[in-house]
């Protein structure tokens, strides 16, 4: 069988610290050239070259986004695409999609595609949402009957009917995707390439887009997934590639991959995972934000900030948060995930029906696991709050460590499925000798 997606030796360069002499310029760069340019003039008149080459001009760095990558994507497989920011994964799909040439290397692509890389690609700001409908579906090569046949699924999709005669440019980020990934993926393609453009839509959505593409892949359409959101890739993907400064670093079973990953990433933040900054934390986050996360912390029952505890001891989580506004029910919360994107619980600060009020300024708020259920082995924390609708939310806010209990580290209770230990207190009949040790 012919491959979907074949992809030998692909690389690509780019030269950093140079501009190319084609498209579009601002005001601002055509006066920036004209200044750079008359002090370059003045540099070689007086025979002066500063830090630069022999002839004046700026030395090129070639950066490469990738570099020597092969695969295959067999017809009907779902394949995950993951790695930290600036590995190269968007450059593969641009690839993929034929937005970028490869610098060397070769990728055939054996089917009919549909790529959903950035918002509001092919779409026209000045033009309505129903008329944009008929121009990106023409762009992605479907017919205006087909368009209009399939028109009422991609609105009811998208849930904008509301605003379908209203320009685009007036939407927002989440908006636009909604659309986008409705006419995508009622394009009906054999091949469907999606980014981690999704982040920016809200979880009710995602959980839609997730669902279609559940849908198409059980279909046998063929999925290639770049995601930051590991429990997406764990659910959706049968086959995940692990990019690493524009190399392959392995392909194979998603969760097996998932948990080299995780472990790797772990390793290089151990000694700052149990405090986080969370002011630079751009992505993957979404929503207004105006209740902002800016702090997370872990500490254990004496007070010590760490990420490593012993099974069945105390969590707490400490949550630091900027609010622009005041509000009277205000929520906040988290999740723990497993290694391989398992949510394994939710926790809000409404579960006991208390209600917390905000105003302007710093929020701390924290919360505490006592005792904890989680078997040893790598978690993580999604943090979230809302005011009425979402505010922040952050996929794998901070990582934690549980350490098996002394009473249990000799046995093979931490092998048995699950991921979860409870103590239960078992009875035996007259003759059954029962002891349970009491975890410290």
């Amino acid at each position: 069988m012919k491959p979907a997606i074949r992809v030998e030796n692909l690389s690509k360069s780019y030269c950093l610290g140079t501009r190319t002499s084609g498209g579009y310029r601002t005001l601002r760069e055509t006066i920036n050239d004209s200044v750079a340019g008359a002090w370059h003039g003045l540099r070689r008149r007086y025979g002066s070259t500063g830090n630069g080459t022999a002839n004046g001009h700026a030395k090129e760095d070639a950066f490469w986004a990738l570099k020597d990558v092969s695969f295959e994507v067999q017809p009907g497989e779902v394949v995950g695409i993951i790695g930290r920011n600036g590995a190269g994964k968007s450059t593969l799909l641009k690839i993929l999609s034929r937005i970028v040439e490869p610098t060397a290397g070769r990728c055939e692509v054996h089917g009919r595609m549909a790529s959903l890389l950035e918002v509001g690609t092919g779409f026209h700001p000045e033009l309505t949402g129903r008329e944009n409908i008929y121009l990106n579906g023409s762009v992605l090569g479907m017919s205006r009957k087909e368009i209009d046949r399939k028109f009422d699924e991609i609105v009811d999709f998208s849930e904008i009917e509301q605003f379908l005669d209203t320009p685009v440019k007036r939407y927002s980020s989440g908006m636009y995707v909604r659309l986008a990934f409705a006419v995508a993926a009622h394009l009906d393609p054999e091949i469907l390439v999606v980014d981690e453009v999704l982040a920016v839509g809200d979880l009710q959505f995602q959980r839609k887009c997730l669902g279609k593409m559940g849908e198409a892949g059980r279909e046998g359409r063929t999925i290639v997934f770049v995601s930051h959101q590991l429990g997406a890739v764990s659910a959706l993907c049968t086959k995940c590639m692990w990019l690493e400064c524009g190399q392959l670093v392995t392909a194979g079973c998603t969760s097996s991959i998932l948990q080299n990953y995780l472990s790797a990433m772990a390793g290089r933040t151990q000694g700052a995972k149990a405090y986080i900054d969370l002011r630079n934390r751009v992505r993957p986050r979404q929503f207004e934000q105006k209740v902002r996360f800016t702090e997370i912390e872990l500490m254990n029952q004496e007070g010590d900030t760490t990420y490593s505890f012993g099974c069945g001891n105390p969590i707490t989580i400490h949550l630091t948060m900027e609010s622009q506004i005041s509000f009277e029910h205000f929520i906040v919360g988290f999740s723990v995930r497993t290694s391989e994107g398992v949510v394994l619980y939710t926790s809000a600060s409404d579960d006991d029906g208390s209600i917390t009020s905000i105003r302007p300024g710093v929020v701390r708020m924290s919360c505490t696991m006592n005792p904890n259920y989680l078997k040893p082995g790598m978690y993580y924390l999604q943090i979230g709050n809302e005011v009425g609708t979402t505010q922040d939310f952050i996929e794998e806010a901070i990582s934690f460590e549980i350490q098996p209990n002394r009473h249990y580290s000799q046995t093979s209770l931490y092998n048995l499925p699950g991921y979860l230990h409870f103590q239960y207190k078992w009875h035996g009949n007259e003759g059954a000798m029962i002891e349970v040790p009491q975890l410290n």
